[in-house]
């Protein structure tokens, strides 16, 4: 993990995170916990897909499969 990732996330737990993921998969939900891996838990998470947006309730992103993390300004 790049330094000065790990602050950036800190800051981030308990807000809305977009997740855009290796293969153009884009994954919206609240950081709830990471760890060196850059593996991530994402409660009330959804996919984003063309407009939809499909209901995924509590997942578990694999790190190696994260391309990039973004705070969702409300």
């Amino acid at each position: 993990m790049p330094s000065g990732t790990a602050e950036l996330l800190q800051k981030s737990l308990g807000s809305m995170v977009l997740v855009r993921l290796k293969g153009g998969r884009e994954i919206r939900g609240i950081l709830k916990s990471f760890d060196q891996h850059l593996n991530l838990v994402l409660m009330d998470a959804e996919e984003m897909k063309e407009s939809k947006q499909r209901k995924l309730g509590t997942v578990i992103v694999r790190g190696d499969n994260v391309m990039i993390i973004s705070p969702v300004l409300q």
